[in-house]
């Protein structure tokens, strides 16, 4: 028996703690040991339409009380785990309905368990030839046995965050699983007893599925888990679960940390949450912006957040969730350096004055986990300069499943090239610059999006999340680069004009580069992942669709 199944198995009959679900309209909590034995039958169900070893199953399901079980329950199959993309409410259903069906032939996905709110999706994958099964069916199913299952064998396929359209999971084994989480389980000085874990974060992304669904059921930890719509229809939801469960732990991305800033500040009165028992928030899944952890803190404090609680963090599914993350009580640590010496000679040099850089410090990598940064020839990079950030150890995946087959991860010496620019201070914590493939390089000197789209988000009227920076003539003389906003005001002419003008100064202001044109554009138009990120490439065709010549001569005349 695998460490991953036996633990968690184990730790379901001992454990006294349990998952909340239904919040806020019909909140039950489930002991992890009932959630076993729904998983056990759902095992039974399982085995009616012979899923074994080794088989991939997708899921498409919305409520984490029917997916806990059924995880468990195909682990005590030997079989993994895909949770398929959910839409996202602007989404184009015909397009998500395509891009499902293509994820679910890639994996060769030998049975499809579907749930509400997705049931309408269970006919057209039948039509289609897929052996279609729903949660109640297989809870209908006397329970099993599990199988015995080996540390190589495969627990997740994990589709990546850009894997519409051409699609490809991370391969994540138990090993893989176990390692990440006794990693995180130290660095997090995580108690079983007093620590409560309060998320809303997606099932079908690494983050809310392995970080916050499958570890907390690993180690029989209380967890209180609600749905991404229902955090997005009430932002206020999440600190309001923190204080009623006395939460200790949370999790999010960036933006979302920005968006509960804004909301504690015009819709919260004081007192109204208790955030004091807050000690672990951690913010990873996209760049970590220190002004907006700042925020976070000032407007959290009339609650009692303390700053010290929120923990910058890297990570990715490649690594199976975390990388690295802030020591706790330490909160924010922000390296300053100079901007134009990173910019230039790709040297993050501390410094006071002058053009200064702030960024984010991440941590440490996690026991089990090397990092190395390395130049454009795989040569290794000294402490302190920007090269493309490498990792190795027990959590890094093997590979990928894609469309064409098993593509390897690692090179011959175990290596994994992410694919991000960082470097490594004196004290070896992890700053990352962004992604090597969107870096505009303009006059020899690398201009990085989320600089850009840091400034572009201050003017007033444009959306939190809503700027995005886009390579044009990339690797050509003429390189630059479009902005492009969302803005409510977006068909009202005047503030469409002011808001071109004021985000083109305020980037000329802080990267020293002028973009070519700026777009406003409606709300929910900029391409992002199904998990909320930035689409930076699919953003290049929209900005292609819409620029025309009157807005790159005024950004011209700007």
């Amino acid at each position: 028996m695998s460490r991953l199944t036996e633990n968690m198995y184990c730790n379901a009959r001992t454990s006294g703690n349990g998952m909340v679900t239904g919040e806020p309209q019909a909140p039950v909590r489930h002991t992890w040991l009932e959630v076993h034995e729904r998983a056990r039958r759902i095992a039974g169900g399982l085995s009616a339409v012979d899923v074994g070893q080794g088989d991939p199953v997708g899921m498409l399901a919305g409520a984490p009380v029917e997916v806990a079980p059924s995880a468990q329950g195909l682990w005590m199959r030997g079989a993994s785990l895909t949770m398929l993309h959910q839409p996202t409410p602007r989404a184009d259903l015909h397009v998500w309905a395509q891009d499902t069906i293509t994820a679910i032939d890639m994996i060769k996905a030998k049975v499809v368990i579907v749930s509400d709110p997705f049931m309408a999706a269970a006919p057209v994958l039948a039509d289609r030839g897929i052996v279609v099964v729903t949660v109640e069916d297989l809870l209908g199913h006397a329970p099993v046995t599990a199988v015995d299952t080996d540390e190589e064998d495969l627990a997740l396929l994990q589709l990546t965050s850009g894997s519409t359209g051409c699609p490809k999971a991370v391969s994540i084994t138990h090993r893989n699983v176990v390692a990440n989480a006794e990693a995180m389980f130290v660095g997090a000085q995580f108690d079983i007893d007093t620590d409560v874990i309060v998320s809303w974060l997606p099932l079908f992304h690494d983050m809310g599925m392995t970080g916050y669904l499958t570890v907390p059921m690993y180690f029989g930890a209380e967890l209180i888990k609600i749905t991404p719509m229902d955090f997005l229809g009430d932002i206020l939801l999440w600190p309001k679960l923190i204080d009623k469960y006395r939460g200790t732990m949370t999790a999010a991305p960036n933006f979302a940390y920005s968006l509960l800033a804004k909301r504690l500040r015009k819709h919260a009165e004081r007192g109204q949450f208790d955030l004091s028992t807050l000690r672990w928030a951690l913010s990873g899944g996209e760049q970590v912006e220190p002004a907006d952890v700042e925020d976070l803190c000032e407007a959290g404090a009339p609650f009692g957040l303390r700053p010290e609680a929120i923990i910058p963090a890297y990570g990715m599914a490649e690594t199976t969730v975390a990388v690295s993350f802030s020591e706790c009580g330490a909160g924010l640590m922000v390296d300053e350096v100079d901007g134009d010496d990173l910019a230039m000679l790709r040297r993050a040099l501390p410094a006071t004055m002058g053009n200064i850089r702030r960024l984010a410090a991440l941590g440490p990598p996690l026991g089990g986990l090397e990092a190395r940064i390395v130049d454009e020839d795989g040569s290794l990079l000294p402490g302190r300069h920007v090269g493309v950030i490498q990792l190795r150890g027990e959590p890094v995946t093997r590979g990928y499943v894609t469309a064409g087959g098993f593509v390897a991860s690692q090179d011959e010496e175990g290596w994994y090239d992410t694919g991000d620019l960082g470097y490594l201070t004196e004290h070896g914590h992890i700053v990352v610059c962004g992604r090597a493939k969107d870096v505009i390089i303009m006059a020899g000197r690398n201009i990085y999006p989320t600089d850009v789209e840091r400034a572009a988000a201050r003017v007033e009227g444009v959306r939190p999340g809503g700027a995005i920076a886009v390579r044009l003539d990339a690797g050509r003389s003429r390189e630059s680069f479009a902005v492009a906003v969302e803005s409510k005001a977006f068909d009202d002419p005047a503030e469409v004009r002011r808001i071109e003008r004021e985000v083109a100064h305020a980037v000329a202001s802080d990267v020293d580069a002028r973009p070519r044109c700026v777009l406003v554009l409606g709300p929910g138009v900029l391409p992002k992942t199904p998990s909320g990120k930035l689409r930076r490439a699919h953003a290049l065709a929209l900005v292609e669709r819409t620029a025309g010549p009157s807005s790159a001569a005024m950004a011209a005349r700007q």
